[in-house]
């Protein structure tokens, strides 16, 4: 009689329960469509919609096949789309006109940047308001041409190392680009950037970093597609969140030893600064590891904020730089009249001499310029960048309601072809002044835009010019992998599943 009564009252509670889940379910669908939000959400295109489940189950795919799902929504629904479920909301867009609007009127970030919060913290790339307006313009110093123009020797330096790499590679039959250069971008930015001596290992050091960079995708782009772990409470104890703090202990560590590298060279003054570049210094043109640790002792920032700031700028500094350099010689390598007009573009500026390249040489190469700005149209090594809608604005003639996610996919405007006729080839030549003047100033972002733009983009320009010209100098790149055998996955940068290869045929002298 007992149990009886213990499985009746036990069958009631679970009855309750259902019906009360049901209920919420119901006000909680019934709300999110038919409030002001939801109706206007309703009026926007994109994937059909299901009761709770919103359209966001269309975008629950492998990372390789979601890369190829997003290419399609622009031909499908136009410019102006709309996905997710419940009340967490997300609108997709694709017209300069709207991207100005959202850039210039919308700066702040929150998800999904906050979700590499445990990572980077609170440094540039995702901090708001007063901190990140403070640091920004504290970084501004570390960017200033007077501090890249004593990079270029480093540059030049870092290029004959990676020419003595490619010269062990070019008896092959094909090279792996990305192996190739991403030991030299990661060396170039610890020797410069953070003003370090590099004891550790660089190869074992760039394997670590890439390695750790590859976990932490893997684990977090999940997160943005599964409702159940936009919460932090519920993403620390699933799988993932556990992994994720493992990761993020290998990144940090790698973070702070270099942080510890370059205090104990300051302190024991191995780092010998002549007169001048006292002089130089006391300006605030100082390397940007070294401005944070001088306002270190300011109390301008803490030893948590420098990390944030390494933790950022390897982040970003690194692994765009690196993918970008490996499509740049792969469209060299396969487009010979284009390296033809590289190579008289050199032979024009250092003739026949051996030389490293200078500053001012960098200034004249011209048409590598317009090679890189091309590549970045082609593959932007940041495909698509995010920003929250914080008042209510107009996009495409739809109203879009505040507290939306805005997700600007740069790789699809890039290949506009109202913007960029033919945009699957490559023609450097679309940047040369003349051919800019009546494009849309936001028809272009491979470096984003507006306040909030890449801080580092002269750094990155020098840095690739100085590499690319060294090469074309010594080599004739000959095509092994192509445009149509690139296949890409969503990623914190443009990655293709396979490696890209060149094969590296020397010049005759």
């Amino acid at each position: 009689m007992i149990n009886f009564v213990g499985c009746y009252l036990t069958n009631n509670v679970m009855k309750v329960i259902f019906i009360g889940l049901f209920i919420f379910l119901v006000v909680s669908y019934l709300y999110c469509r038919f409030s002001r939000r939801g109706r206007l959400f309703a009026k926007i295109p994109g994937p059909p919609r299901w009761p709770l489940i919103g359209n966001v189950h269309n975008f629950n795919l492998p990372r390789d096949k979601l890369f190829e799902y997003l290419r399609t929504l622009n031909k499908t629904y136009g410019d102006v789309i709309a996905s997710g479920t419940l009340d967490v909301t997300a609108i997709h867009i694709y017209n300069p006109n709207d991207i100005e609007t959202v850039i210039t009127k919308c700066t702040k970030k929150y998800k999904p940047y906050t979700f590499l919060r445990r990572w980077l913290g609170d440094g540039l790339l995702i901090s708001n308001g007063s901190k990140w307006q403070d640091r920004r313009k504290l970084l501004t110093h570390a960017f200033h041409f007077d501090v890249l123009r004593k990079y270029a020797r480093t540059f030049a330096d870092e290029a004959e190392v990676f020419m003595e790499a490619v010269e062990k590679e070019a008896a092959r039959d094909q090279a792996d680009v990305n192996r190739l250069i991403n030991k030299t971008i990661l060396r170039i930015i610890c020797k410069t950037i953070m003003g370090t001596s590099m004891k550790e290992d660089i190869d074992s050091l760039t394997t670590k970093y890439l390695e750790a960079i590859h976990k932490i995708a893997a684990l977090l782009f999940p997160r943005m597609l599964n409702i159940l772990l936009y919460l932090d409470i519920t993403f620390q104890i699933s799988k993932n969140g556990w992994n994720e703090r493992v990761v993020i202990k290998e990144l940090h560590q790698i973070t702070k030893s270099i942080i510890k590298e370059r205090k104990t060279d300051l302190h024991t003054n191995i780092h010998i600064q002549s007169e001048a570049e006292k002089r130089f210094n006391k300006k605030g043109r100082l390397a940007m590891l070294d401005l944070l640790i001088e306002n270190e002792k300011e109390g301008k920032i803490d030893d948590n904020g420098i990390r944030e700031e390494v933790d950022t700028f390897m982040f970003r500094g690194f692994d765009t730089t690196s993918v970008t350099m490996a499509y740049l010689m792969m469209l060299i390598a396969n487009n010979p009249e284009i390296q033809n007009k590289l190579y008289d573009e050199m032979k024009s500026i250092f003739g026949d001499s051996r030389r490293p390249a200078t500053i001012d040489d960098l200034k004249e190469m011209k048409y590598l310029d317009c090679c890189i700005k091309e590549t970045l149209r082609l593959y932007p090594s940041v495909p698509y960048i995010f920003r929250s809608i914080t008042e209510e604005i107009v996009l495409g003639g739809y109203v879009i309601p505040a507290g939306t996610m805005c997700q600007i996919h740069i790789y699809d405007l890039h290949r506009r072809p109202d913007l960029y006729p033919e945009p699957e080839r490559f023609i450097p030549e679309r940047f040369l002044p003349e051919n800019c003047i009546d494009r849309h100033l936001f028809a272009y972002l491979p470096f984003s835009a507006g306040s909030r733009n890449c801080i580092g983009q002269k750094f990155a320009m020098l840095q690739m010019k100085t590499l690319t010209s060294s090469l074309i100098r010594k080599y004739r790149l000959e095509a092994v992998t192509k445009s149509t055998d690139l296949n890409f996955y969503v990623d914190f940068v443009l990655r293709a599943k396979l490696p890209i290869y060149v094969r590296y045929c020397p010049r005759e002298v």
